[in-house]
């Protein structure tokens, strides 16, 4: 038998707050709104395949990790499916967005506007040098870049691509889009189980 979660009532929440839900509960918070999260397989896949070819040159006092809350303000703690943080920072949780020289959101179905408004603001108002935006939804995944301007605080876009995906900042990068792609239609071609 599964018991219901029961939560207090908020029309918005703080991050004091968050110290009444379950510890292993996965949430955010977003601009005041508590937000749980229950990622898919390929969503899950994709954060490890990037987050490996983000370690590939990541410097040595930096790492990319899955599944981290940051500490934005008091009603904002985001979880980026993936992140570049300092490593000075590792006994510290949440760390501070501001330590953080990328984020990768993977869009769901449920977080496009999410991902590509709400959070983009955020981490530019933060100062994240790069946000990654990956859209797994269309028939090729896509990658797009954006940088940050940092006088007016907000993204540019740099670039979207489908193809084998290169750059050079934060640090040398190398992801492969279509080979992602493909593993992703092997998933999804499998036959389901019976039963």
């Amino acid at each position: 038998m599964t018991a219901a979660l029961a939560l207090p009532q908020r029309e918005v929440w703080t991050v004091d707050d968050l110290a009444e839900l379950p510890p292993d509960l996965p949430y955010e918070l977003v601009n005041g709104r508590l937000i749980f999260l229950s990622p898919t397989f390929i969503h899950q896949f994709l954060c490890v395949e990037i987050a490996f070819a983000l370690r590939v040159n990541c410097p040595r006092d930096h790492a990319p990790v899955f599944d981290l809350s940051l500490d934005v303000n008091r009603y904002s703690e985001p979880r980026p499916d993936v992140v570049v943080m300092d490593t000075a920072h590792v006994a510290q949780h949440p760390p501070p967005v501001e330590d953080a020289i990328l984020a990768v959101e993977i869009i769901s179905k449920d977080s496009r506007f999410r991902d590509v408004s709400e959070k983009a603001g955020m981490y530019a108002a933060c100062g994240v040098e790069k946000y990654w935006i990956v859209d797994p939804l269309g028939d090729k995944i896509a990658l797009t870049e954006m940088v940050l301007e940092r006088q007016r605080r907000r993204y540019a876009l740099d670039g979207v691509t489908t193809g084998v995906f290169t750059t050079e900042q934060p640090y040398p990068i190398t992801i492969d889009l279509p080979a992602l792609t493909a593993r992703r239609d092997a998933f999804l071609a499998r036959p389901k189980p019976a039963g």
